[in-house]
């Protein structure tokens, strides 16, 4: 039972580092893709703008479910930090190089300086995501092992199921910043800016949908316990995914950009528990279950308190960070008229 909290606990750390670290990494996909100097600065801004007071603060959810997993299930942390380092060594240093590049630049005054900065900004919000999913794919396929570096330290991440991982990873993030950016650009009467969002919610949605249909095929050839899971047990949750992905779209559609914020969020997490449910209760797949995997039962309790108090501090902080950052500015708010959702 302890276990059983412990990760579901670890899992739903997981889904808010997806829903806003990946929203976080989204937004430097766009800004990739925003066009030249001139003609992409608006959206570069409205980027700046929104991610600014948060893109370190998102970074906890990970050490969240990284300092759990070494607590709560150190088989396993072991077992995949020793596999699976390269990956994970690499969606680190793009993690560093992310975040510093993103400071730079907003110090910087020369062009140049501002293009250099931005350029390594932007190809490390796209590689990190991607990373992240290879590894999430390796641990899906099977293809981490326990013991201490026992899998295959190329072939583990270097799969057609981890190329799915990372692909689906960056893609679902790409769609759930451009649905956040276009509630921030119209609650703040940027009308122009909000259709260019919508359009590449709108087209990223369906470039994610099209990657998960055909991770159908994939899976069924390369992870086929996962797909048989996913296909059985999971079903339901992978039919609510595909649901809440269309009530997204169509809410986009309609320019309720407020409401198609849950919808997409909804869809990347039923698809994250998904996998969930259709890998439990192995942790490490063909080796390891979770009762296997979980450390005494002391020390479960002991890390659940302490999550517990330390939630009591942490959640609303977080609460009050993310709601200040949402709220109207008071230049845009009175000359524009209110938003779709108002």
């Amino acid at each position: 039972m302890l276990a059983d909290t412990a990760l579901a606990v670890m899992w739903v750390g997981l889904t808010c580092y997806a829903l806003f670290g990946g929203a976080d990494f989204g937004a430097g996909v766009w800004d990739l893709l925003a066009g030249g100097s001139r003609r992409g600065l608006p959206q570069r801004r409205l980027i700046e703008h929104s991610i600014g007071p948060i893109w370190e603060a998102n970074h906890v959810w990970l050490i969240f479910v990284i300092v759990l997993l070494w607590s709560a299930f150190s088989p396993v942390f072991a077992a995949v930090m020793s596999t699976l380092y390269l990956p994970l060594t690499l969606a680190a240093l793009g993690i560093i190089a992310r975040g510093a590049a993103f400071a730079f630049r907003k110090a910087s005054t020369e062009l140049w300086q501002q293009r250099l900065f931005g350029a390594f900004f932007a190809l490390s919000s796209l590689v990190t995501p991607f990373f992240l999913g290879a590894v999430a794919g390796a641990v899906a396929s099977g293809r981490v092992p326990p013991g201490l570096a026992a899998g295959n330290v190329i072939t583990s991440w270097l799969n057609p199921t981890s190329a799915l991982g990372g692909v689906l990873a960056v893609t679902a993030c790409a769609h759930l910043a451009a649905v956040y950016l276009c509630a921030d650009a119209a609650r703040d009467g940027e009308r122009a800016l909000a259709s260019v969002f919508a359009r590449r919610a709108v087209i990223s949605g369906l470039v994610s949908g099209a990657v998960a249909a055909a991770g159908v095929a994939v899976l069924h050839a390369d992870a086929p316990e996962l797909f048989h899971g996913l296909t059985h047990r999971a079903l339901p949750l992978v039919v609510l995914s595909a649901v809440a992905g269309l009530l997204g779209l169509v809410l986009l559609h309609r320019n309720r950009f407020v409401l198609a914020r849950p919808a997409s969020a909804l869809a990347v997490a039923a698809i994250l528990w998904a996998w969930g449910a259709a890998q439990y209760p192995a942790m490490l797949v063909g080796g390891t279950t979770v009762e296997q995997a979980a450390s005494d039962g002391a020390v479960l309790a002991a890390c659940l308190v302490v999550l517990a108090v330390g939630a009591l501090l942490l959640v609303p902080s977080l609460w009050l960070l993310y709601a200040t950052f949402q709220r109207r500015t008071p230049a845009a708010g009175a000359d524009s008229p209110p938003s779709a959702d108002s």
